[in-house]
């Protein structure tokens, strides 16, 4: 099978599939479910995401999600499209996301967002070495043939995505990554291109590695995390309305401590 191109005719006893994307409920409702708010104004909210929540409900995620839990602790947001949301991060990925409190607010982010006025930096945890930091400038897209994924292709969105060395491990680096663009599953498509899948990654990075000569507790620390080695760790932008320079950050999550642990024992062990 292959993607057709628009208007392409059809001659006669081709096989076409059409997939149609799912129709988000109408109405979100509010559930009493936790929310870690690190920051609250008139105009927005800065919201801590544990990792396995979902942002928004949609197709196989009904509710249960991050703006189930908005609407709940904040009624208003009800009636903003999508609760005040105005980007997301995957389920499996931790940190912080912007919500807006305001129509106004909300038209403000979504320009910044689009001017690229948003710095969203991220710690992710990658199979491999790299020998420096660098850029990846390549167009991601649906996946030809995997529905679930998405992947590097010439008829896809513009996307860049800067990283650069923090830690070095014996097989394993932990990587500062920044957007420029915000693609879905980016920086994880974008690793995998560079030929760094993120640890942990069951989508995009395939059959779990475990490095020759690792301890017993260091290759089940590996088997047991079961999400990408992903946060959100810095959020900055400019107040939609006072227009100030703002700026927060998230700690590390207690799961990628750990494993972060495991691995510097690991590298001192090998000295």
């Amino acid at each position: 099978g292959r993607v057709p191109q628009g208007r392409e005719p059809v001659l006669g006893g081709e096989q076409v599939r059409l997939e149609v994307p799912p129709v988000e409920p109408r109405e979100w409702r509010a559930q009493a479910l936790p929310l870690d708010v690190i920051h609250q104004d008139s105009d927005i909210l800065i919201i801590d995401k544990p990792a396995g929540t979902v942002v928004h409900p949609g197709a196989g995620n009904p509710d249960g999600t991050l703006a189930n839990a908005i609407i709940h602790h904040y009624p208003d947001l009800a009636v903003l499209p999508r609760a005040g949301l105005v980007h997301r991060i995957d389920k499996d990925t931790s940190g912080l996301l912007v919500v807006a409190r305001t129509e106004h607010a909300r038209v403000q982010l979504i320009r910044a967002l689009e001017r690229h006025a948003v710095s969203r930096i991220y710690l992710a945890l990658v199979t491999g070495t790299p020998v420096a930091g660098g850029t990846v400038n390549a167009p991601i897209g649906r996946h030809p043939r995997d529905r679930l994924r998405m992947a590097v292709n010439d008829r896809g969105k513009p996307a860049v995505t800067h990283y650069r060395v923090k830690t070095r491990f014996r097989s394993h680096t932990l990587l500062q990554v920044e957007l420029e663009t915000g693609r879905t599953h980016q920086i994880r498509v974008h690793m995998v291109h560079a030929g760094y899948p993120l640890v942990g990654d069951l989508l995009y990075a395939g059959r779990l590695k475990i490095p020759a000569a690792a301890s017993e507790v260091f290759a089940e620390s590996l088997r047991q995390f079961k999400r990408q080695a992903l946060h959100a760790c810095s959020l900055a932008l400019l107040h939609p309305r006072t227009g100030l320079s703002l700026q927060w950050s998230s700690p590390v999550p207690g799961d990628m401590k750990a494993l972060l642990r495991v691995l510097e024992i690991d590298r001192k062990a090998d000295r």
